[in-house]
């Protein structure tokens, strides 16, 4: 397809979008118009998204090409929200870390598949491996797939492995998930943390994603692993998907004042996630409650797989009796909101978890359809669209550069 022709395609879309495009209640309609606008026109760039996770672990295989009745993300409502650049996360479940091979295997896996997706919709997605390449697809109205790891296990005990990746696409990797690796300690894994930060191996990890420019991601790290990776990175680190622990007290998940304010003076960017238990306390403790109660019937059943329906019809049953309090629209950008006041506006961007979080999604932030909504009310909060344009990509694509410029250098 010609440059002219991605052109008119391109314009055809977003005169749809926009014609499409019911004001939800409540909304100023001028305000909506303009938000609708800014998202059409300025690359939106979401630092997680489990589209992968959903393909593959909750085997839903939909074409994502097409609109599809399950799952945060298709073709169509990212085309409605303006979404141009979802990192694609390539995630490792901390259970394949037992067996050798098993964390690369299963990541090879997945980046095979999102190949494959983009292979065949090449009128629809792209490659991205640097932010010159999501700026030409932009142009072409095309929808940029670069590629994170979820959980560095993929690393394996083998250094090499993380050029390994870095050719395969791969451009952030989050150090570790929901146990320590052989890189870090984790945030959700209390009673292991022998590491206390970076193992000797996860040094040396750290600097060759340095060498390579591999952004460092320190979500799901525990805070001495935060700290550490502050100091030996060369280069700004990002929280790819992280939100702020001021509204969720001894979430060690989220990230502490203390933690922005560094965070901010190393340069890097906290990217937030949308989740309703990164955001409000409330929603927080029942979403534990719940995975305690999902936890303790499988034990009780002797069930192993989590797609059992038994398990499935149990949850229905507790939600019905038990329902879980969703976040809002604005308790997200009352996040972005505290990360300006503490770090400032040059770091603070997206990282939604969409296809990752479950239905645990803000009122008003279901799909990818609705980062316009978001927009409107950072509008409405004040923010200019030159801020605005720094929150939806420009803060991390300036670190992802930062990165790619370190690495030629070094």
């Amino acid at each position: 397809m010609s440059r002219t022709k991605f052109f008119v395609f391109g314009l055809i879309l977003l005169l749809n979008c926009s014609k499409n495009s019911k004001v939800p209640e409540g909304y100023d309609p001028d305000i909506y118009e303009q938000a609708l606008k800014i998202a059409q026109s300025t690359i939106i760039l979401d630092g997680h998204v489990d589209v992968p996770y959903r393909l593959v672990e909750q085997q839903e295989m939909d074409d994502i090409s097409q609109a599809t009745t399950k799952g945060d993300f298709d073709f169509p409502r990212a085309k409605q929200g303006g979404l141009d650049v979802p990192f694609m996360s390539i995630y490792i479940p901390a259970d394949y870390q037992t067996e050798h091979g098993a964390s690369k295997k299963h990541a090879e896996k997945l980046i095979a598949m999102m190949d494959s997706i983009v292979a065949t919709n090449w009128d629809k997605f792209a490659p991205a491996i640097t932010p010159d390449d999501v700026k030409r697809n932009f142009e072409k109205g095309l929808i940029s797939f670069p590629y994170g790891m979820e959980n560095g296990s993929a690393i394996e005990d083998d250094l090499s492995n993380v050029e390994y990746f870095y050719k395969k696409g791969i451009r952030y990797i989050t150090l570790t998930h929901g146990k320590k690796n052989l890189i870090c300690d984790s945030s959700f894994d209390p009673d292991n943390k022998d590491w206390n930060g970076l193992s000797p191996f996860g040094r040396k990890v750290v600097a060759e994603m340095n060498r390579l420019g591999i952004m460092v991601d320190i979500s799901h790290v525990s805070d001495s692993t935060f700290y550490q990776v502050l100091r030996e990175s060369k280069v700004p680190p990002i929280c790819s998907h992280s939100s702020c622990r001021l509204f969720t007290p001894g979430m060690e998940r989220n990230v502490s004042d203390d933690m922005l304010k560094a965070l901010g003076e190393k340069g890097g960017v906290i990217q937030i996630n949308f989740g309703s238990f990164f955001l409000t306390q409330e929603a927080n403790e029942k979403g534990w409650a719940q995975w305690n109660h999902s936890l303790k019937f499988m034990d009780d059943n002797s069930i192993t797989d989590q797609n059992d329906p038994r398990l499935e019809e149990e949850m229905k049953k507790y939600d019905q009796a038990n329902p879980f309090p969703y976040a809002s629209i604005e308790n997200v950008v009352d996040h972005i909101d505290h990360v300006v006041k503490v770090a400032g506006i040059d770091h603070v961007g997206l990282g939604s978890d969409f296809d990752g979080v479950g239905d645990s999604l803000p009122v008003g932030l279901k799909s990818v359809a609705d980062y316009p909504n978001l927009i409107y009310h950072l509008l409405k909060r004040g923010y200019s669209e030159e801020d605005i344009k720094k929150i939806l990509s420009g803060n991390v694509l300036r670190v992802w550069q930062q990165v790619i410029d370190y690495a030629k250098q070094s």
